[in-house]
């Protein structure tokens, strides 16, 4: 009796333990939500919506893309941390995630170890963009009318802390002039105010910005990255214009720690295929973007380099973000 008694238990545990592998073999059984940190159309928002669009056909399966914008992006991606670790809640986030991570220690989740890597979705170029009713129409014009009244005009950012308002931190303390930051909940946010003047700078990705330049609607006076920008070949780099001053953005998909293995290998393995196809890859070259489509150890590295790159950053130049 005893040994029936035992046989049953010893069956009914490995049952138990095969249900979640089984259950895994059936991933995605239901919908994906992928959480973007920054307001709809930006240039977060656009790729992520071309790079899903591709990987729910190869998934079988709708990616659901909402959007979750405030504080740099902190706020969706403390949300994913604590979400289901089931594979279906994912998180879209770009450069900022690690910048932010970097340079504070006030989140309330661990960027490094709270969330597994997934897959590098894109590369693209930050573009410098300026208000259309300041008299500078360049780079030049621009730095005088900063240095002739310091303080006077403000700058804009999807929030204190984000890679953008980093990478406008860095190029005020190389030109040597002063700006006042005031963050939205993204840079589409902030266009309004950059129409009317508000706003007389922001630093953004080319993708959203690409067509307002190409339309006169604001003015481009440099790209942040080392080469030019297939979308505005005619915007110099940073470095063309004497400011040793390289930041490269990047998007990239991430899932709450304790995600099973099986399930980030399928969505890694549906971004890398998905980023390869002709026609998304056109798509993101239209608006400035490179298709990329990484393994998660790829993304692993980036970001731990990268990481490390902007703490190193900020304790030597902690004026950057104005003592804070």
């Amino acid at each position: 009796m005893r040994t029936r008694v035992l046989a049953v238990t010893l069956a009914c545990g490995l049952l138990t333990a095969a249900a979640p592998a089984f259950a895994q073999g059936d991933y995605p059984s239901r919908p994906i939500r992928v959480t973007v940190p920054f307001a709809a159309g930006g240039g977060i928002d656009i790729t992520a919506r071309i790079a899903t669009e591709k990987m729910s056909e190869i998934l079988g399966q709708q990616i659901v893309v909402q959007n979750q914008g405030g504080a740099g992006g902190s706020i969706a991606t403390a949300a994913i941390v604590k979400a289901d670790a089931d594979g279906y809640n994912l998180l879209y986030h770009s450069t900022t995630g690690t910048v932010h991570s970097a340079i504070t220690d006030k989140l309330s989740y661990d960027w490094l170890n709270d969330l597994v890597p997934v897959s590098i979705i894109t590369r693209f170029a930050p573009v410098m963009v300026i208000s259309p009713k300041l008299p500078a129409k360049n780079m030049k014009e621009f730095v005088a009318l900063l240095k002739a009244e310091p303080g006077k005009y403000s700058f804009a950012s999807s929030g204190a802390g984000s890679a953008v308002h980093l990478a406008a931190e860095f190029f005020l303390d190389l030109a040597g002039v002063k700006m006042v930051h005031v963050p939205y909940r993204g840079t589409v946010a902030a266009m309004p105010d950059m129409l009317s003047g508000r706003i007389a700078m922001m630093v953004d990705g080319v993708p959203p910005q690409a067509k307002n330049i190409q339309n006169g609607i604001v003015t481009a006076v440099a790209v942040t990255t080392s080469t030019r920008s297939p979308a505005i070949p005619d915007i110099p780099t940073m470095k063309e214009l004497g400011y040793n001053f390289e930041v490269p953005f990047w998007t990239a998909i991430y899932a709450p720690k304790n995600t099973p293995k099986s399930a980030i290998d399928k969505i890694a393995a549906a971004a890398q295929k998905a980023m390869k196809d002709p026609a998304v890859v056109k798509r993101l070259s239209d608006i400035g973007t490179e298709s990329v489509g990484s393994t998660a150890a790829e993304l692993d590295k980036l970001n731990r380099e990268q990481f490390a790159l902007y703490r190193q950053i900020i304790k030597k130049n902690p004026g950057l973000l104005g003592g804070k």
